[in-house]
């Protein structure tokens, strides 16, 4: 059994031997099916969440399903895939549309039943009370954002404007360009939060993933270049941007832990040592190693075992 995980940028595939995590932006075309044949095995099977059928290459959820059900078919024919209801289904449905989330907090809740989740990715910040799961099933995307349970902020592919629309510099306050000049993790890099090798998606300009760039692209910010505004300015502006992208997550998070009373905050996704490390919150990384990084695959595939066992 392999646990497979859609999104709209990255597929993440687990299995006894390890995760992969593939940069596969479906709104470029990318081939999920080609990437999937890397794991087919003889009577191997598999178990899928998806979050990607909001892609905006497809004209609707309901067609962005469809697809991926059907490319995860062409190398998994018996795939299952894991709904918002909890539930496995074997053909496209609307409760199969963002479901990855849920899939982590049903393979976590029984060892932390009264914790609040938090699963930082490349693009959103899932906040998931696990002892509220009840209550949660079949809540979709919107609901979650508007309950405050889902963030639209990542490790990575994040705009620096979404967080910073004005910065401080030499005591003028500046207002950022609203415009696809940087990401999170050019942010991250400067700040030595990741490394050139954890830079895996494509920077704004699709130019090099290094720190020099990534000052040169932090200054476009403010319709600069590095060579403008100095090195110590460009590094500014990704420590404001963590500032305040660090001050939208724990404040939602604090929110709903005193709503649920959770005696614990889990941290997961790439950006789970960053969190934890942060707010002295729990690194699921200490007990999980890379399987942090892709915990939805690794959910999805512990809770199909663990429907075969039962």
């Amino acid at each position: 059994m392999i646990g497979i995980d859609v999104g709209g940028a990255n597929l993440k595939v687990a299995d006894e031997s390890g995760v992969f995590i593939y940069y596969c932006p479906l709104f470029e075309g990318a081939s999920l099916a080609q990437f999937l044949e890397h794991h087919r095995s003889a009577g191997s099977r598999a178990a899928v969440v998806m979050s990607g059928e909001l892609a905006d290459c497809f004209a609707s959820k309901t067609e962005g399903i469809a697809w991926i059900v059907s490319q995860v078919k062409v190398v998994f024919p018996q795939a299952i895939f894991y709904g918002t209801d909890g539930v496995f289904h074997d053909k496209p449905c609307a409760a199969l549309a963002a479901a990855n989330w849920l899939a982590a907090a049903d393979a976590t809740k029984e060892k932390y039943p009264a914790a609040v989740l938090v699963d930082m990715g490349s693009t959103t910040t899932d906040i998931v009370p696990l002892g509220a799961f009840p209550d949660i099933l079949g809540m979709t995307d919107l609901q979650r954002l508007q309950a405050g349970y889902l963030i639209y902020s990542g490790l990575l592919r994040t705009p620096v404007p979404a967080h910073l629309p004005v910065v401080d510099m030499d005591g003028f306050a500046t207002p950022t360009c609203p415009e696809f000049f940087a990401t999170a993790a050019d942010a991250h890099l400067v700040l030595g939060h990741i490394d050139p090798s954890q830079y895996t998606c494509d920077a704004a300009d699709r130019g090099e993933r290094t720190v020099q760039a990534a000052l040169q692209r932090l200054s476009r910010v403010i319709c600069a270049d590095v060579n403008e505004i100095g090195e110590n300015c460009a590094r500014s502006i990704a420590s404001a941007f963590w500032a305040a992208q660090a001050e939208v997550v724990r404040s939602a998070v604090d929110k709903v832990a005193r709503k649920y009373h959770a005696d614990n905050i889990v941290t997961a996704g790439i950006g789970s040592t960053l969190l934890a490390r942060s707010f002295g919150w729990t690194d699921l990384r200490v007990e999980m190693g890379e399987y942090v990084d892709a915990l939805p695959a690794v959910a999805v595939r512990e809770v199909a075992l663990r429907c075969d066992a039962g």
